[in-house]
Parts: C-alpha cells; sequence; structure tokens
C-alpha cells in the first residue's frame, strides 16, 4: 500500500453521455449531520460542510427526509455561496406521506417534492436527483417520466435511484439515461455485487456507496451500543444488536489491525478497499466531525496492492457480517 503525497482530490465520472456527472473521487454524504446518529453540533457541522470544500469534495448529497427538510435546509444556507463547485444530489419520494404509505413515486408527488427540495436548497436546480426508492405502487417507468420532465424543464440535470434491483434500473434507463444508482455498499455489505453493479456497468451507470463505513462500525470508533444516544438510529438495527454486534465488531478489529500494520485508519482502509472496485464508484462517508472528514477524504490518495486487497477481503470476508442490514427490509429490492 502505498500513499501519495497531498495533492488535488482525483475526480470520477457517474453515468455517461450528456448526462454525466464528474466529480470527486469521494463525495459527501449528508444524512450524519441531521441528527440521525445522535445530536450534531451546529456550529461543528457548518465547519464541516465547509471544510469539504477546502479538501476538493464535490459531490455533496442529501435528501427530503433527512431532518425532515432541515438538512437541506443547512446544505443550502452553508453552501449555497459556493453553489456552482459542487455537484449537489438530493432525493425523494421516502418518509411518511398523509395517505400513510412509506413511499411515494407518483409524478404528482413529485413535481411538488423538487419544488420544495429547492426552495429549502436555495437553488434553482439540483445536479443529480434520486427516487429514493421505487415505489411498489407506481410503475417506475412513471417516476422516471416525471423526472425525465424536470430535466427538461432544467430544474434537474441528472437523475438516479436509490436501492433499485436491477431489473428496475434497467426499465428505468430505458425512459430516460440514469446516471447514477445509490445503495449501501462496503465491506460490511456485499449485495450490489450479485446483479447490481454488473447491470451498472453494462449500461453505463455510476455507482454511489452509501453507508460506506458499515453506519460507523468499520471506524472503530463503536464498542458498545450503549454508547449511542438514544435517539441514534443505529439502535434500531439488527447488526447492532446482542450477539450480532458482538461478532461484527470482532470483525472490525481484525480489519483494525491491518490498518494499523499500513499506517492508516480502519475507515480509510475500508474506503480505499471501495474506491478500488472500479472507477466508477463514487463512495459518499458522512461525518459530523471534522477530524473524521479529512481523514475520509485523505482515503481517496490510498492506493492499495493485491496483497492488500486479499487481507481486507479476509478480515471481512463476505457473508461473515451477522444480522439483516436495514431496520426497514420490505423497502428494498435484491
Amino acid at each position: 500500500m502505498t500513499t501519495p503525497l497531498p495533492g488535488a482530490l482525483p475526480t470520477r465520472t457517474l453515468g455517461s453521455g450528456a448526462h454525466a456527472l464528474t466529480v470527486s473521487a469521494v463525495g459527501f454524504g449528508g444524512m450524519s449531520v441531521a441528527d440521525s446518529y445522535g445530536p450534531a453540533d451546529a456550529a461543528e457541522a457548518e465547519a464541516v460542510l465547509r471544510r469539504t470544500l477546502e479538501l476538493g469534495v464535490t459531490l455533496i448529497d442529501t435528501a427530503d427526509v433527512y431532518g425532515a427538510g432541515r438538512n437541506e435546509e443547512l446544505i443550502g444556507r452553508v453552501l449555497g455561496p459556493q453553489r456552482d463547485r459542487i455537484v449537489l444530489a438530493s432525493k425523494f419520494g421516502l418518509g411518511t406521506h398523509p395517505d400513510g404509505r412509506p413511499v411515494d413515486g407518483r409524478p404528482e408527488y413529485l413535481r411538488g417534492a423538487i419544488d420544495r427540495s429547492l426552495t429549502r436548497l436555495g437553488t434553482d436546480r439540483l445536479d443529480l436527483y434520486y427516487l429514493h426508492r421505487v415505489d411498489p405502487q407506481v410503475p417506475v417507468e412513471e417516476t422516471v417520466g416525471a423526472l425525465a420532465e424536470l430535466v427538461t424543464a432544467g430544474k434537474v440535470r441528472a437523475i438516479g435511484l436509490s436501492e433499485a434491483g436491477a431489473d428496475t434500473v434497467r426499465r428505468a434507463h430505458a425512459v430516460h439515461p440514469v446516471t447514477a444508482v445509490q445503495s449501501e455498499y462496503s465491506l460490511w455489505t456485499r449485495d450490489p455485487e450479485d446483479a447490481v453493479l454488473p447491470a451498472l456497468r453494462e449500461l453505463g451507470i455510476g455507482f454511489v456507496p452509501f453507508s460506506p463505513l458499515g453506519r460507523g462500525i468499520l471506524t472503530g470508533t463503536v464498542d458498545r451500543v450503549t454508547d449511542l444516544a438514544a435517539d441514534d438510529v443505529r439502535r434500531r438495527h439488527a447488526r447492532y444488536a446482542g450477539e450480532a454486534f458482538e461478532h461484527n465488531r470482532a470483525l472490525v478489529r481484525s480489519l483494525e489491525d491491518l490498518a494499523a500494520e499500513r499506517g492508516a485508519t480502519s475507515a480509510q482502509l475500508a474506503l480505499a478497499w471501495l474506491l478500488a472496485q472500479g472507477e466508477d464508484v463514487v463512495p459518499i462517508p458522512g461525518t459530523k466531525r471534522l477530524r473524521y472528514l479529512e481523514q475520509n477524504v485523505a482515503a481517496a490518495s490510498i492506493v492499495l496492492g493485491k496483497d492488500d486487497l486479499e487481507a481486507i477481503a479476509a478480515a471481512i470476508p463476505r457473508g461473515a457480517v451477522q444480522g439483516v442490514r436495514h431496520p426497514q427490509p420490505d423497502l428494498l429490492e435484491a
């Protein structure tokens, strides 16, 4: 493993053709500065967002459901003056809707959702707009058709899907080019390797892993679930419960040992492993701490050799993690 001298953050391309987006190799996931993983200090959250730009991060990801819109407002307020320096992504459709449905992909809902997000973000367009979850009650072709109308109207530059299966991606892409698919992917969760990643590569679609650090456990900083804030969403995750957590934490200790031997943190090794999976992979780690932000971005400079990759994969073998990955698996596609 080699670590080049600090320099400009490398870039990668999401998608292909007229709707491709050039972004920093490591993006920033905004969910963590919206109190989802325990209370966030407002001043430090703003400092983290400003520092992302100083470090060369250009892909900023948020969603209307994060903090019930407050996350979009925060990002708009802090990064709005630098709007032309960032590739701004948001998502719609996930949450509790008036009719009780957990996902809403109806075109009429989408048309209102984009305007609300643009208002909160203080901008006239999004660079990338994702359907946060596929609505099982609405054909994806209808939702993507409405997204295509937003592209034509200039409100959206490119469209994406989150947690969509390979067949759904193909159907959506046939209606309008999909630039990126966002799903959970890390040493902790390898499911996309089966069908989604091969489909994306066939179609020329970029891949944006969220929770690339296993919702924090791959950082090695979570030793006991009781250390998590009472309102931390991870308390509802099976992988953070009882014996499963103890088993999973032991796997991470193996990764920590490898990282220490290589002069890196376990989080950096996990991100470098992800980046090594392909030039079309752009992880979006999130954090509410400046020191972790800087460590995450520095992972883009780590070059892993074949022996490194094999050792990392052996430390956390595919299928070794215990527990389902999400508290609401009924909203996910394979």
